[in-house]
């Protein structure tokens, strides 16, 4: 299984990005899938997540009403719309699948991982 991540870059606070994730060498709809992120000095924190079908998504309290989790299983793809972007949001973003479908929290409920892309927000 591979996971691509894409769509990093840098942007102002208040701005927007998407995060795409393309995922290869698995039947895509049957994993769930997380965003996770780390910011310099820190841990790798749980940022949200969708299940299979895409009809059930979970946020950290801290990304919660700002980012949206989606998917498109027809194109294997899982993305991450985050919204009033603010400087603490500064992080290297990784998508994650978890094979078994259940919702995550810990890094290690997830079997597979992206490459991770790097998100700046400057203030």
């Amino acid at each position: 299984v591979q996971l691509q991540a894409s769509g990093g870059g840098l942007v102002q606070a208040g701005g927007s990005l998407r995060l795409s994730c393309v995922a290869s060498g698995t039947i895509f709809s049957i994993n769930y899938m997380g965003w996770f992120r780390q910011a310099p000095g820190k841990e790798r924190e749980f940022v949200g997540g969708i299940n299979g079908s895409g009809g059930s998504q979970y946020y950290a309290d801290s990304v919660k009403g700002r980012f949206t989790i989606s998917r498109d299983n027809a194109k294997s793809t899982v993305y991450l719309q985050m919204s009033s972007l603010k400087p603490e949001d500064t992080a290297v973003y990784f998508c994650a699948a978890a094979p078994g479908g259940v919702l995550g929290l810990r890094e290690y409920d997830y079997q597979h991982w992206g490459q991770g892309t790097l998100v700046t927000v400057s203030s």
